[in-house]
C-alpha cells in the first residue's frame, strides 16, 4: 500500500462565519459535482452522506468523524465507491484572514501504489471546485433555537450503602441522560441542563458518594464505586442505555464507565476534561493529592478555602450570581467528602485506551478554563478521533466561560449539548 496526501488552499474576502455555515453543512448540496444527494445515518447517529456525481454512475458514501464549529473545522472518511482505497480520511478547515478567510482542505489516501497516485490526482480538482463554491458564500441567517419549556424537576433518593441522591426529569422513552458534577460541585450545578434536556429525554444529575444528599459508603471510594453507582442509577431509572454527561471530575468518572460499558452508552459528553490523572505520573498524582490535602490536614474545611478555588475556576467576566454559586457548591462538600474525591482522584487502575470509545462523543471546555484548556481538550478530541473504531467526535469551546462552563454560560453550553442529544435520540 501506498499513501498520498493532498491539500488545497483558497482564500476568499467572504468572512469565516459564512463561509463556515456553508461548508458545515455536510450532507449540503453545495459542491457544483454533485449531480444527488442523501442522508444517512449510522447505527449511532453519525451524519453519512450519499451521492453521485456528474456525468458517474457511482455511488460514493462517506462519514462525518468530527466537527467543531469553535474551530470551523470538519473530517470525514470514505466508506463507499472509491475504487482501490483501503483508507480516505479529508479535512476542511476555515481560517480568518485579515482579506476575510482561508479554505483548508487537505485528505490522506492509502491504496496501492499506482491506484494512490490517481485517487490524489482526481481528488486535487474536486477540492477546488469546492473552494471555488465556498468563496462565493454569503451570510446566512441564524436559525433560532427550538422553543423550550422549563422541564419539571423532582428528587429521588435510592437507599442504601451509599444513600444516592438525584434530581430528574419526568419519564420520557429512550435514554437517559445522566449529568455528573465535578469535585467541587453538586447535583444542584446541573438545573439549567435538567430543564432543557428533559425536552428530550429523561434526564437526571446525581450527587457523587459523599456530596449533598447522598452519603459515603464503608471505606475509601474507588473508580469502580462510582461505576457501580451509575450501573445502580440506571436500574433504579429502568434505563438500557445512557447518554452521560460529565464535568470535570465527572468527566473523568463517565470516561472510565465508557471504558468498562461501551455497551450502555448512547452517547458521551465530556466537559472540562477527560483523562484527569489517568495520564499523569505517581510523583504528579502524588503532588496533586498533598497540596489539596496541607489544608484539610490542618484543620479546614472545603467552605474554608472555597473562595481562592472558585478565583480559580471561575472566568475573568464571571457575575456576582455565578461565583456566589460556585462558592454555594465548594463551601458546602464535607471535608471527608473531599478527601475521599480527591484519593479516588490521584489513583486511577488504568490508562484509558480510547479504542474502546464506540459512542458519539462531544467534547466542551470553557474559553478561559485554567484547569482543562481549549488545547488540551482539542487534541484530546483528536485522539479519540484517530483511535476509536467508528469515530463520531464533536469538540467545542464556550465563549467567555471557566472551568464550570455549564453554570458560567448555561445557554451557550445547552446549544451543542442539545444538538447532540437530538442526534442521538433520532
Amino acid at each position: 500500500m501506498s499513501r498520498e496526501t493532498v491539500h488545497v488552499m483558497g482564500r476568499t474576502s467572504a468572512a469565516p462565519d459564512a463561509v463556515w455555515a456553508m461548508a458545515r453543512d455536510f450532507c449540503g448540496a453545495w459542491h457544483p459535482g454533485l449531480a444527488t444527494i442523501t442522508v444517512e445515518r449510522s447505527a449511532t447517529g453519525a451524519e453519512i452522506r450519499r451521492f453521485t456525481a456528474h456525468g458517474e454512475d457511482t455511488v460514493y458514501r462517506e462519514q462525518l468523524i468530527y466537527r467543531s464549529d469553535s474551530d470551523r473545522c470538519l473530517a470525514y472518511t470514505h466508506l463507499e465507491g472509491i475504487r482501490g482505497a483501503a483508507r480516505y480520511t479529508a479535512r476542511l478547515t476555515i481560517s480568518p484572514s485579515a482579506a476575510g478567510s482561508v479554505i483548508n482542505w487537505s485528505a490522506e489516501i492509502v491504496a496501492p501504489p499506482a491506484r494512490a497516485a490517481e485517487i490524489a490526482n482526481g481528488t486535487k480538482p474536486i477540492f477546488e471546485a469546492g473552494i471555488d463554491a465556498l468563496s462565493a458564500a454569503t451570510p446566512q441567517p441564524i436559525e433560532p433555537d427550538p422553543t423550550l419549556t422549563n422541564a419539571p424537576l423532582e428528587t429521588r433518593i435510592l437507599p442504601g450503602t451509599p444513600q444516592l441522591a438525584l434530581t430528574h426529569t419526568p419519564a420520557k422513552p429512550g435514554p437517559l441522560i445522566l449529568f455528573l458534577h465535578g469535585i467541587g460541585g453538586a447535583r444542584s450545578n446541573w438545573a439549567a441542563q435538567l430543564q432543557a434536556a428533559g425536552n428530550f429525554a429523561q434526564a437526571a444529575a446525581l450527587d457523587l458518594r459523599g456530596y449533598g444528599d447522598s452519603t459515603l459508603g464503608f471505606r475509601q471510594s474507588t473508580i469502580d464505586d462510582y461505576c457501580e453507582d451509575i450501573l445502580r442509577v440506571m436500574a433504579e431509572f429502568n434505563a438500557e442505555k445512557l447518554i452521560l454527561c460529565g464535568l470535570s471530575y465527572g468527566s473523568w468518572i463517565a470516561t472510565s464507565f465508557a471504558m468498562r460499558h461501551p455497551e450502555k452508552l448512547a452517547g458521551l459528553v465530556l466537559s472540562a476534561g477527560c483523562t484527569g490523572m489517568s495520564e499523569a505520573g505517581p510523583e504528579e498524582r502524588e503532588a496533586f493529592r498533598v497540596s489539596r490535602e496541607v489544608p484539610l490536614d490542618a484543620g479546614q474545611t472545603p467552605a474554608d478555602f472555597a473562595p481562592a478555588v472558585v478565583g480559580i475556576i471561575a472566568g475573568p467576566n464571571a457575575t456576582d450570581a455565578i461565583r456566589a454559586e460556585l462558592l454555594a457548591s465548594m463551601s458546602a462538600i464535607p471535608a471527608a467528602t473531599y478527601r475521599d474525591a480527591l484519593r479516588c482522584f490521584t489513583n486511577p487502575l488504568e490508562r484509558f485506551d480510547f479504542a474502546k470509545l464506540t459512542m458519539p462523543t462531544l467534547l466542551m471546555t470553557g474559553e478561559h478554563d485554567r484547569l482543562a484548556p481549549p488545547s488540551e481538550i482539542r487534541a484530546v478530541a483528536g485522539r479519540i478521533t484517530d483511535a476509536a473504531p467508528r469515530p463520531d467526535v464533536r469538540f467545542e469551546v464556550i465563549a467567555d466561560a471557566g472551568h464550570v462552563c455549564n453554570v458560567a454560560q448555561p445557554a451557550a453550553y445547552n446549544r451543542p449539548l442539545l444538538e447532540f442529544i437530538r442526534k442521538v435520540i433520532a
